[in-house]
């Protein structure tokens, strides 16, 4: 059944033909999962499209960013409805300060809607929806409250956001390391009350799964993970590309990469480490060495790194795959990470040697000196990349690749989300066949 809905907010309908007997199922996301071009919607999406094959999908979710509007058409393609709100992060930015006053945590005003909010309660009403999926902590709020019977909701946390907050805190000056841990206390209370109101919490990884064990002992036995899964297929260094995509660098060029959201803290942080403390050092004993970081949005501080002899800084690129392919080493230097970098994953996939941090590597069970590289400090970050150089560790990339495959595979991955909602989904067929 399609739900109408106003062409101002997405223009989405009904896009494909129903297969079967499949309950209908409401999908919350905070960022409209497509295109699947960074962390959050590259899980978004596959998960999305895994419980297509098993529920029609009834999608609210924002838009924050003006040019994802045009891929509504692709979420129609695996949804019943798709409703999608814009999201100006300023306007924003200005409502979670409401927060400081309701003492919640600010990333909660930050996403209030009440036109979603009543297309869910409307949708939830007319398509008697019964199961729940909700992506991010913040999105939950949208759920009608009690009365609604649902026979099952999960909640996909991804990482535990609340220490990442606390993170901030230790690495920001008054008064935003206040600021930062309130919200790390506020997130952490909502993590806790979610865990407890839903019938299972999922993480990006064991050890993330485990951490909030340790956090709130009290919901540990609803809490369980699945893995961040990679398209070997598109990040293969054997991929064909054209000659807009050939080798990004020059024949005499020594160049090392970083990829990710150039918009984000974390990893403005680590890019301005490292090119301001380890790279001046490895240019002293490698005049060609170079330093690309690539991503879109670049901060200013990420910008000005372009006036640094060796250091490019590209900005959004239609292909991240020749930066890697040509690249001698990726680079990770995370110094403040959460959950499961898919940088890495990435990097790994496409066979080159991944030097990154522990941090950086939480979440990826690899073999430091066998699958990936381990670096905390400077000069663990000059010896490695030298010894690189010098013609050590040569099957550290295909080591990595071969790991990916085996452990990071989408399809083996998320069966996990489905077997949280299969006992009730058989209570809905078998309801329906009746």
């Amino acid at each position: 059944m399609t739900v109408a809905l106003p062409a101002h907010e997405s223009g989405s309908v009904n896009a494909r033909p129903k297969e079967g007997i499949r309950p209908p199922l409401l999908f919350l996301c905070h960022r409209i999962p497509f295109p699947p071009n960074k962390g959050d919607k590259i899980r978004a999406f596959h998960l999305l499209k895994h419980l297509s094959q098993h529920f029609e999908i009834y999608l609210a979710s924002f838009v924050d960013d003006p040019q994802d509007w045009q891929w509504s058409v692709e979420l129609e393609k695996l949804c019943s409805a798709v409703f999608l709100r814009p999201l100006n992060t300023q306007a924003a930015t200005l409502r979670s300060l409401w927060g400081l006053i309701s003492r919640e945590a600010l990333s909660i005003p930050y996403y209030t809607d009440f036109r979603l909010r009543n297309w869910v309660r409307r949708c939830v009403i007319d398509q008697d929806i019964r199961h729940a999926l909700v992506f991010s902590s913040q999105m939950a709020q949208f759920l009608p409250d009690d009365e609604h019977d649902f026979r099952r909701k999960v909640i996909d946390f991804v990482d535990v956001d609340s220490e990442k907050w606390e993170q901030y805190s230790q690495h920001k000056p008054w008064p935003l390391n206040w600021i930062y841990a309130r919200e790390a206390s506020a997130l952490f209370s909502l993590e806790k009350e979610l865990a407890e109101k839903f019938d299972a919490g999922l993480f990006v990884s064991r050890s993330e799964a485990d951490l909030f064990k340790q956090l709130s002992p009290s919901t540990a036995h609803k809490v369980s993970f699945y893995n961040n899964g990679v398209d070997s297929d598109y990040f293969d260094p054997m991929f064909e590309h054209d000659s807009m995509a050939a080798n990004p660098f020059s024949p005499d060029e020594l160049p090392l990469v970083f990829t990710g959201a150039m918009d984000y803290w974390p990893n403005v942080e680590a890019v301005l480490w490292f090119a301001r403390v380890v790279f001046p050092v490895l240019q002293k004993v490698h005049p060609n060495i170079s330093f690309t970081i690539v991503g879109g949005n670049p901060d200013k501080s990420v910008q000005l790194l372009s006036n640094i002899d060796g250091i490019s800084v590209t900005g959004k690129v239609a292909d991240v795959r020749p930066y890697l392919k040509y690249a001698r080493a990726a680079i990770a230097p995370m110094r403040i990470a959460r959950g499961v970098q898919n940088k890495v994953l990435e990097a790994m996939s496409m066979a080159r040697p991944v030097i990154v941090s522990e941090k950086g590597l939480e979440g990826i069970d690899a073999t430091d000196r066998l699958e990936v590289l381990v670096a905390e400090s400077a000069e663990d970050y000059v010896v490695t990349v030298n010894e690189l150089l010098d013609g050590q560790h040569n099957s550290v990339g295909e080591m990595a690749r071969s790991c990916v495959r085996r452990r990071f595979c989408w399809d083996d991955n998320l069966p996990e989300v489905v077997l949280l909602l299969e006992e009730s989904e058989n209570t809905f067929r078998q309801e329906y066949e009746q």
